[in-house]
């Protein structure tokens, strides 16, 4: 995944999946590696998995893998991607943290896959790096990094490290990989072994554009919906939103009615806590703070509005149920 490898071949890539791993992930990211071996016709790449300590890792879905070696009996590698999902924290040790830096101080470039940089920001390892992760948990990560640039892309690559969102994001992360290591033809025919329709770019956005998640095409929705989005922290009252859009606070109100089957007070406060669940689930701001953050005045307020919408306090989401998440 390193952005540049003068080695032998088969180039060697490791995988560090801790517990609760995204296995859409992975397989999308070693998939691609498997088809050009095939399909070029001898071993261009090879792959380890890497466990903290045990012999198998249980993944998001419950399926597991077995390890090819520990933290202890890892050879050196030139790559290695941090591959993770829900809560990675809760597995992250004095002992993972000194062996990412001395992984970091040889030879090897560190990469996160989905929250994989969560961990590497903890260790103090993305310095100067421009880094992704899946768009869910963007917002939380620049809360508390904002010394690091987070962007919303489906994957980065530079001389110090690579990220990307997860997902089917590690698909298109790995075909650049093949077409930077092996040329455009190889990653073309990779990507049409896999049905995927075309090579996306490391820019294209993670999520659909607004037209397609709101199944509207009325410029006034679109707009006053992107405006939402942007003044999660303070928001706007639905006069001046409307105001800022050209049209009357009846218009907006009726446009929503009519496009999105609900008012703009109702979509507007859905997305407010919406954004609070993932402060919840991905910081430990207090629970005042994350309310603020969102747009609340008071704690008892958000938690009673929070409560109604989700059917669970604001304290209860900092530890959902594992059956509650997708």
């Amino acid at each position: 995944m390193r952005l540049h490898y003068a080695g032998p071949l088969p180039e060697p890539i490791g995988f560090l999946l801790l517990p609760r791993f995204s296995m859409m992930a992975f397989f999308s990211a070693v998939e691609p590696l498997r088809i050009a071996n095939r399909i070029a016709g001898e071993r261009l790449f090879t792959w380890r998995v890497i466990g903290l300590d045990g012999a198998s890792i249980t993944a998001s879905n419950d399926m597991t893998l077995l390890a090819d070696d520990t933290l202890a009996s890892a050879p050196a590698l030139p790559s290695i991607a941090i591959c993770a999902s829900f809560e990675p924290e809760e597995r992250l040790t004095h002992h993972l943290l000194h062996w990412l830096h001395q992984r970091h101080q040889g030879d090897s470039v560190l990469g996160g896959i989905d929250t994989g940089s969560l961990i590497l920001a903890r260790a103090g390892l993305l310095a100067g790096q421009r880094v992704t992760l899946h768009w869910e948990s963007l917002p939380a990560f620049r809360e508390r990094f904002p010394e690091i640039d987070a962007v919303e892309s489906l994957f980065e690559v530079g001389p110090r490290g690579f990220s990307c969102a997860g997902g089917t994001a590690a698909m298109d992360m790995t075909l650049d990989l093949i077409a930077r290591r092996h040329g455009d033809a190889l990653a073309a025919d990779v990507s049409e072994q896999l049905i995927h329709a075309r090579m996306r770019p490391r820019h294209d956005h993670q999520r659909h554009d607004l037209t397609q998640r709101l199944g509207t095409h009325k410029h006034s929705v679109i707009e006053a919906v992107a405006l939402m989005e942007r003044h999660l922290e303070t928001p706007l009252t639905l006069a001046r939103l409307a105001a800022r859009i050209g049209i009357s606070l009846r218009q907006l109100q009726r446009l929503f009615e009519q496009e999105l089957g609900e008012r703009p007070r109702d979509h507007y406060l859905r997305l407010r806590l919406q954004h609070a669940r993932q402060l919840l689930r991905e910081t430990d701001r207090d629970i005042l703070s994350i309310g603020l953050a969102s747009g609340f005045t008071s704690a008892s307020s958000f938690s009673r509005a929070y409560k109604q919408h989700f059917g669970t306090s604001p304290r209860q989401a900092r530890h959902p149920h594992p059956d509650d998440t997708t």
